[in-house]
């Protein structure tokens, strides 16, 4: 990837964290700040706005740091098992492990005696949902063998970066986080390969423009008269 194209990626993932955070942020705090818009409160409204989106920009870079990881640690996954096959076999199982995970040790840890197991899987099934969506759509836009890597990268990774959060296991603060990262995460995976492509049409364009000049300035030097 190109690093002028890697900026572009940059800087709309940070945009796309900031507006999604401030959309979930104000649905739901909505009791909060619902008053802010009845009073016309404009000052009021910008800061909160403000607020969030910075939260928002956090949670992109997190996401960003964590989409270059997979990309390394996808990588050397490939290496080491020699086959795409039995690595996505392996990335299956880690997302099985992972989703219980989430259910089980959320609720063991937080749990109140006879709170209900339902809250505790709800979360896990919008990660899952989202995830499939996202795994769906990038395998139709490539092939069938990059669906468990996304919904790997949709999954695991989501739940790594989500961590510090869960920890607190504060309700606003976990939703907050969540949607603002798979926003930023389904973004990134999906248009990869079309990043990708551009940054070799233009890796291509720019070697043809440098071998173009190199011959323009050797035509230039074989034109030129003799000085003696």
């Amino acid at each position: 990837m190109t690093s002028r194209i890697w900026v572009r990626l940059f800087m709309t993932t940070l945009l796309i964290g900031g507006i999604t955070t401030a959309i979930v942020g104000f649905i739901i705090n909505w009791n909060e700040y619902v008053h802010y818009f009845i009073d016309l409160k404009i000052i009021n409204i910008l800061s909160a706005l403000f607020w969030f989106v910075l939260w928002g920009i956090l949670y992109s870079v997190i996401s960003q740091m964590g989409f270059f990881a997979y990309l390394t640690v996808h990588r050397f996954g490939l290496g080491i098992f020699k086959s795409v096959s039995l690595w996505n076999g392996v990335q299956a199982v880690l997302i099985l492990f992972v989703l219980f995970d989430l259910v089980y040790l959320r609720y063991e840890t937080f749990a109140q005696s006879g709170e209900s197991l339902l809250p505790y899987i709800g979360l896990a099934v919008i990660l899952l949902i989202a995830g499939l969506i996202t795994a769906l759509y990038k395998s139709k836009q490539t092939n069938r063998e990059a669906f468990i890597p996304a919904l790997f990268f949709m999954i695991v990774v989501t739940v790594i970066e989500w961590f510090p959060v869960l920890r607190v296991n504060e309700q606003s603060w976990v939703y907050l986080m969540l949607f603002a990262l798979l926003a930023c995460n389904a973004y990134q995976i999906l248009i990869l390969h079309k990043l990708n492509m551009q940054s070799q049409q233009e890796r291509q364009r720019i070697e043809g423009n440098r071998k173009q000049s190199k011959k323009s300035n050797l035509q230039k030097k074989a034109s030129k008269k003799p000085s003696i």
